[in-house]
């Protein structure tokens, strides 16, 4: 058994619909799993009919989903033929559950609707691509992932049961299952016959849990670069390909802001040792990256740079040292206000603290901060993380830039800034 995930960018059209299609005709393990996500956009286009309704725009909401259902009808009209009519009734489907609730009144919390409406995405994605490839002559099998992944109630960031989900999984996907399976990242649905959505990278996290338990022998996630690199291409033209790399060295990379693997995903494969490999869609030849369990000697510097960072410098207000009950305090606030700090440094009498800079939550906590500190906050920063550094890689990254803040450990350096 294997899994494959795709996400948005690899079905967002026509001609990846069916370049989907020829990595699937070419692998030869017919026992395998395929995680698709929402089409490219259409998960913001859907939030945008949630936020309309929920501001009781009903006609809005109505118009914006009319959109979403023209733009998978057409894409259904390119692919199909004989699978048309079949295809288009599952759709409907899906349509009708979502005008229903436009149809009605909100009287709860926005997270449920977003909730119940943008996981139509990855409903009509598959629908449409389970289609198109029994058409081609691949056979598949299309599940509701609803009807597997159970998850408690916290709409928008859904905590999976795992062991009714894997009761469910598998008796719905035996092991003696000679069969492609085409179902949905991202979302799941509670007892209550609900539907949640699984939050931040859900679609690879779902990947991962069903690999977990269904003991898969690997895991691909089809993306539209050649791999992990070594830093983000658009940042750095220099970014070269990390052929290989361990369970800690990603999630590492993750916590620093680096855009490649969410830690949840890489837990369930952990626990079991299975291997994860990011593979280009665009060119299936290519080796990509190998994430597992063991650790790698020589790994290149490793460069992760933040944005839009802000830094808050707090000082003692009787010049009392900075002892353990400040520090629980400021940590409560973060715990509060749902935020993680990125840097810390403390003195006697101070504390400074570098966050992702999120106008509301970043004043709030400053508000906050202010009944224990005085405290002020410098805005326009930039944070950059090196992994495996050197010092001349320090000396070259950091030169004509005014350096606020550094912390280094043996393997990681940690530069706030401000670009002159």
């Amino acid at each position: 058994m294997k899994v494959f995930k795709f996400g948005g960018a690899s079905v967002n059209s026509v001609e990846r619909i069916r370049n989907l299609g020829s990595i699937l005709r070419e692998v030869s393990e017919k026992r395998l799993v395929v995680i698709v996500s929402a089409m490219g956009k259409t998960t913001n286009a859907l939030e945008k009919v949630a936020e309309a309704f929920f501001d009781n725009r009903k006609e809005e909401a109505l118009s914006l989903f009319e959109g979403v259902k023209k733009q998978h009808i057409t894409t259904a009209k390119y692919l199909l033929v004989t699978q048309f009519n079949a295809c288009y009734l599952q759709l409907n489907d899906f349509f009708t559950e979502v005008e229903w609730l436009l149809h009605d009144n909100p009287v709860r919390e926005y997270d449920y609707y977003y909730d119940q409406i943008v996981c139509s995405g990855e409903l009509m994605s598959t629908a449409i691509i389970s289609h198109y490839l029994n058409e081609t002559g691949i056979e598949n099998k299309w599940m509701d992932v609803r009807d597997l992944i159970r998850t408690d109630d916290n709409f928008r960031d859904a905590a999976i049961d795992f062991t009714e989900s894997a009761d469910k999984i598998r008796q719905a996907i035996p092991s003696a299952t000679n069969a492609i399976v085409i179902t949905q990242g991202f979302i799941g649905c509670t007892d209550e016959n609900e539907s949640t959505t699984l939050g931040r990278e859900g679609s690879d996290y779902t990947a991962a849990v069903f690999a977990n338990i269904l003991d898969a022998e690997n895991v691909t996630i089809w993306k539209d670069v050649e791999g992990v690199m070594n830093a983000d291409p658009k940042q750095f033209s220099e970014a070269t390909l990390l052929d290989e790399l361990s369970f800690n060295e990603v999630i590492e990379m993750a916590y620093y802001g680096a855009q490649v693997i969410h830690p949840k995903t890489i837990k369930p494969l952990q626990n079991k040792g299975i291997p994860l490999l990011v593979k280009c869609f665009l060119d299936p030849s290519l080796p990509g990256t190998i994430i597992h369990q063991r650790q790698k000697t020589e790994i290149p510097p490793i460069f992760v740079i933040k944005d839009k960072q802000v830094l808050v410098h707090l000082h003692s207000q009787d010049f009392s040292f900075v002892g353990e009950k400040p520090m629980a305090q400021l940590y409560e606030i973060f715990a509060r206000l749902k935020m993680r700090p990125n840097l810390i440094q403390t003195g006697a009498i101070s504390v400074q603290i570098c966050m992702d800079d999120k106008p509301d939550k970043t004043d709030h906590f400053a508000a906050a901060a202010a009944e224990l500190f005085d405290v002020q906050i410098e805005r326009g920063l930039s944070l950059l993380t090196v992994r495996h550094y050197n010092e001349a890689v320090k000396t070259e990254l950091t030169a004509n830039r005014e350096i606020l803040l550094e912390q280094k450990t043996t393997n990681t350096l940690q530069v706030l800034y401000r670009k002159y």
